[in-house]
């Protein structure tokens, strides 16, 4: 009943030199002669890759997500801005984000949906480029869902955030940016992983990501301790993200916080930072008068 144009998808991890080799073969012989490639767009199933003769190696030179001024020859610069930070305590797992998207100076967007709600136990924070981080996070959910209904059991974090990473690796050197953080509750209790566009993989107790990442990690390092009550937990993440808006002109917006429990995860509030700045504010002023 449906063809095979259909199909969408199913060659989605099929991308590289080898495969663009492979097309190019089967259009010379569909055409009895050895001829340059033309240029084909909108195969379904599949994303364009440069029609060059070493696409890996084009994507190398001209996409690469770089810090500093080391991307100023390429052809597109990524310009990059955000605050995201999780952390484990004894209470569970507190995912705080900012909301603010960025083009260099240019403010895209304020109302980003920074934390991915992979399922019920599962979440995923989206710090490089929107779509990257958006599209890949959504098909590890697809991944994840596959793998419940194959094994009849739900998938840890541990092996989530290793999908990912696995994802990452196949497609490392083709452009891609991406820092996120994999956290959620499994049978071993709270996890979280930290996982980036090079295939990197890291388990830790507190992870940030993103421009403002060093102010928030100053906040995180005075006061994160393992013991801290639920209110205290998301009074830290709350100021965490404050202070590296505050000081990082990429971050801003809203403040989207959520806590993971052996339950599953809870959103706790979407606050205003400019709200927070004079809440905050108001509570220096009080410090310094007592």
């Amino acid at each position: 009943m449906f063809g095979s144009s259909l199909a969408i998808g199913n060659d989605i991890l099929d991308i590289g030199s080898s495969k663009f080799d492979r097309r190019n073969d089967e259009r010379a012989i569909g055409s009895g002669a050895m001829m340059p490639p033309s240029l084909t767009l909108g195969d379904p199933g599949q994303f364009e890759i440069p029609n060059v003769a070493d696409p890996a190696h084009f994507c190398r030179n001209n996409f690469a997500s770089a810090c500093g001024n080391s991307d100023q020859g390429q052809s597109v610069k990524f310009a990059k801005g955000t605050t995201t930070l999780a952390f484990k305590f004894d209470g569970g797992i507190i995912v705080s984000v900012d909301s603010r998207s960025t083009m260099g100076a240019y403010i895209a967007s304020g109302t980003v949906k920074k934390v991915i709600e992979i399922n019920p136990f599962l979440l995923g924070t989206m710090a490089g480029g929107a779509a990257d981080c958006s599209f890949w996070e959504r098909n590890l959910g697809m991944q994840c869902r596959m793998y419940e209904l194959r094994n009849k059991k739900r998938i840890t974090v541990a092996a989530a955030s290793k999908l990912l990473a696995n994802t990452m690796s196949s497609y490392r050197g083709y452009g891609l940016s991406m820092g996120t953080m994999i956290t959620g509750w499994d049978e071993t209790g709270p996890q979280l992983y930290y996982v980036d566009d090079d295939g990197t993989r890291l388990h830790g107790r507190y992870f940030s990501v993103g421009s403002g990442s060093t102010y928030a990690y100053g906040v995180l390092d005075t006061y994160y301790r393992p013991d801290l009550t639920v209110e205290e937990a998301i009074d830290l993440g709350k100021r965490a993200i404050y202070h590296a808006c505050h000081r990082d002109a990429m971050s801003g917006s809203i403040n989207n916080l959520y806590h993971v429990t052996k339950d599953g995860w809870v959103k706790i509030h979407a606050i205003d930072v400019n709200d927070m700045h004079y809440e905050y504010l108001e509570e220096k002023k009080n410090a310094m008068s007592s």
